[in-house]
């Protein structure tokens, strides 16, 4: 623009040149208004992606379940960062947390994207990346298995690793369908700050829910406890009404119990009661429930089962219980049996009130274990 000026002060300057410098400034002008509405735009843009990442941050932090907060990543994260694929890894030793979740009825079919690992091996994060996120490429090689629900495969992706104390818990993995999107030249500031935030959270989340756990498990046995199987009842009840499919109880009762009790003492009796409920639990699937009703006496509810499959559950538990020694902590071995009653609820009968349901079923199969102990006891009985 200088030269421009040194054009218009010059006094011999003809028509020509003052109408060429005035193109030039105009020219130099719109260029600069452009730029200014670029600057504006990229401003007003960064300033939408700011509000979208903190009303995602606050809802993060007011998720008070662990499907509140699965949903919010899942849903915000997804639409406030534009992104095309995001799934979720957690590690979970033991299977600890899928039980806690699916004892308070977390349907983990709704979440394909949750994936779980039961170690860090498992969890196969690149070589490179350590506690820091790994961005690039997608590679099949390296990135497959964090991507797996996805039906279309990303171009670029993110591994966020999420840490606590430390302690690795899983990996946030985002996903893009256009290749420059994450860069492994990115700085990853932003996407760390997101990552310890999740992973606080999911911290918070899980807490809750074992506390929640624990209010609903028997301490002895480590099983739902009787309110637990009754608030379970009602659920499936209602589930599988909407489903069409039968469900089945079954009551259990450990042989004469009392004798176990008095001849090697109540801590040989706590033996057998846990020996029992993990057994009982090997028959069982996840989607299953087992309760302790009280004293000596199980309740299983079984998901999508009619009374024959019922049955031939409830046979393999007879004999797992039968067939082996208890060991007990402070006097070698005893043997125990264990007497079953089952009852089923058929779709077409799954009608009118849900507590009426759920009290004749409990009924029933409670009738059955009768017949089992009036029949010589360590059997299996049907419901009439």
């Amino acid at each position: 623009m200088d030269h421009i000026m040194d054009t218009l002060a010059t006094p011999a300057l003809g028509a020509a040149a003052l109408s060429q410098a005035h193109q030039q400034l105009s020219e130099e002008n719109r260029l600069l208004r452009e730029q200014m509405r670029d600057f504006l735009k990229q401003a007003n843009d960064n300033q939408r992606i700011m509000s979208r990442h903190q009303n995602f941050n606050l809802e993060l932090i007011g998720s008070s379940s662990f499907r509140e907060l699965i949903e919010t990543i899942f849903s915000t994260l997804a639409s406030s960062s534009d992104l095309d694929v995001l799934s979720l890894t957690l590690i979970d030793h033991q299977n600890n947390l899928r039980s806690i979740l699916h004892d308070l009825s977390f349907d983990l079919k709704e979440f394909p994207q949750l994936m779980f690992v039961a170690n860090e091996a498992d969890l196969g994060l690149p070589a490179q990346t350590s506690n820091k996120p790994s961005l690039g490429l997608y590679s099949a090689a390296l990135h497959a298995k964090f991507f797996a629900p996805c039906q279309k495969k990303p171009l670029s992706v993110a591994l966020v690793p999420l840490f606590r104390q430390k302690r690795l818990i899983g990996c946030l993995n985002l996903g893009s369908f256009h290749a420059t999107r994450f860069s492994a030249s990115m700085a990853t500031d932003f996407i760390e700050q997101m990552g310890f935030i999740i992973a606080t959270c999911l911290e918070n989340v899980i807490n809750h829910e074992r506390l929640t756990y624990i209010g609903l498990t028997d301490p002895l046995t480590n099983v739902s406890n009787r309110r637990n199987v009754e608030r379970r009842m009602l659920e499936e009840i209602a589930r599988a009404r909407r489903q069409q499919y039968s469900i089945a109880c079954m009551y259990l009762d450990i042989d004469f119990f009392k004798q176990v009790n008095d001849q090697y003492g109540h801590q040989s009796g706590d033996d057998v009661l846990k020996e029992v409920a993990s057994r009982i639990k090997a028959e069982l699937r996840l989607s299953d429930t087992l309760g302790r009703f009280g004293g000596e006496e199980f309740v299983v509810l079984l998901v999508n089962t009619d009374l024959q499959a019922a049955a031939q559950v409830a046979e393999r538990i007879r004999l797992s219980i039968a067939s082996t020694p208890f060991f007990l902590s402070m006097s070698g071995v005893c043997n125990s049996t264990i007497s079953i009653g089952i009852a089923a609820l058929s779709a077409s009968d799954n009608q009118g009130d849900a507590d009426a349901i759920a009290a004749e079923l409990l009924w029933k199969s409670d009738r059955a274990l009768y017949d089992a102990k009036e029949q010589g006891r360590n059997r299996v009985c049907l419901a009439k």
